[in-house]
């Protein structure tokens, strides 16, 4: 990778990391009332970062699972079409096991970001 590759690729995410902290910093600046600490509002950025970390690595992960499943039945109708009922189905089932991950992933960020099992820990 050449040097303005990587200084262009740098920027960007550096750009991203700002904008993705500020915006988790203002959406828990409201929880801080005057003269208190900031353990609410570093414990709410906390699950605000691992919810979006979460539904990010599900979405991703289930993707590539899709478009795999997807790549291997096109390729296995491709060199036998007699059976594409048989492909069709299998590649059917295999996707919606690959959404469920995306769909419990989305559940683990609702819950991390709703009802947050760890705050009488960390607020008291």
């Amino acid at each position: 990778m050449s040097y303005k590759t990587r200084k262009k690729v740098t920027i960007a995410l550096t750009t991203v990391m700002v904008l993705l902290a500020t915006g988790s910093l203002a959406a828990a600046a409201e929880i801080i009332p005057a003269g208190e600490s900031y353990t609410k509002a570093i414990f709410a950025v906390g699950a605000m970062v691992a919810a979006a970390f979460s539904i990010g690595v599900g979405a991703i992960g289930a993707a590539i699972g899709i478009g795999s499943a997807a790549n291997a039945a096109c390729n296995a109708v491709g060199r036998n079409p007699g059976v594409q009922g048989k492909i069709m189905m299998t590649m059917l089932v295999g996707m919606a096991m690959a959404e469920s991950i995306a769909i419990y992933c989305l559940v683990v960020s609702l819950v991390l970001l709703f009802a947050n099992p760890y705050v009488s820990y960390f607020l008291g």
